[in-house]
């Protein structure tokens, strides 16, 4: 009997020790329900990955900022509905992926992880992402496809080192011109939308971006940089080119667009 009960107190014991020993807690397709385990929250300092793939869990406890050098937070395929507020002292944290949940927001304080340089949260139900999003100036891949998000904050444009962003699935219409501050842009993905305002002649640095994927919104599925002269004749383009025109104006007078090369920058005359 005593060698039956002391099975299961050992392979906890080997486990917790096991992640202790590599700061890596990998518990994919493991059945857990609700939240974290306990002996997860309990290392504290030790932990640097974090991997809970297709699980059940429903609430992220907030506890969980005790994990301060946890770099890497893998939480795709389970039933999370929300984040906790203090999920911003994760300081250390490089990667988070959330895909397939069911968050509907995301809290102010993910402004907070400075260090983050992946984050992906595709197959939610998010109406917005926070104007917080613009202090994560690390953040080199954006991925919130499939979700019901109507516009991209304008604080995204602040996101210096992005170098993908991927928004398809959803229901945006507009573009903010702060698009046009990220110089290190190499793919948009933006399949399946509303939008009807590109990226493209919209004083852009187009020798940064290398495509564009807008299925749905001309009749290509992607879009070689630069454009040429013939892309105006599509459909639709003359109502772009229209908005844009107006948005530009308004920038010039509110100064939005004001650099070191001057207000001529990237203008289509």
């Amino acid at each position: 009997m005593g060698c039956v009960s002391s099975k299961p107190a050992d392979s906890k014991a080997n486990r917790v020790s096991r992640w202790r020993s590599t700061g890596i807690v990998a518990l994919r397709d493991s059945k857990l329900k609700q939240t974290f385990p306990d002996e997860i929250l309990d290392l504290d300092r030790v932990v640097r990955t974090v991997d809970l793939t297709h699980n059940k869990i429903v609430d992220v406890p907030v506890e969980i900022n005790k994990l301060i050098n946890m770099q890497r937070l893998i939480l795709a395929e389970n039933l999370i509905e929300r984040l906790p507020m203090n999920l911003g002292k994760l300081q250390s944290l490089k990667v988070m992926t959330l895909d397939g949940n069911r968050l509907s927001g995301l809290p102010d304080e993910l402004g907070q992880l400075v260090r983050l340089e992946q984050l992906s949260v595709s197959r939610n139900v998010l109406t917005y992402l926070p104007e917080t999003l613009g202090s994560l100036r690390n953040l080199k891949l954006l991925n919130a496809s499939n979700n019901q998000l109507k516009y991209l904050p304008e604080s995204i444009g602040s996101c210096f080192s992005l170098e993908e962003l991927q928004a398809n699935d959803n229901s945006i219409d507009d573009l903010p011109p702060s698009v046009c501050n990220l110089i290190h842009l190499k793919s948009l993905s933006l399949d399946n939308n509303k939008v009807i305002q590109v990226i493209v002649n919209f004083g852009c640095p187009q020798q940064y971006l290398q495509t564009a994927k807008l299925c749905r919104v001309f009749p290509c599925t992607t879009i070689p940089f630069p454009w040429s002269s013939s892309k105006r004749h599509m459909e639709g383009f003359q109502e772009f080119e229209s908005r844009r025109r107006k948005k530009f104006d308004k920038q010039i007078d509110s100064n939005v667009m004001m650099n070191s090369k001057g207000l001529d920058q990237g203008v289509d005359l």
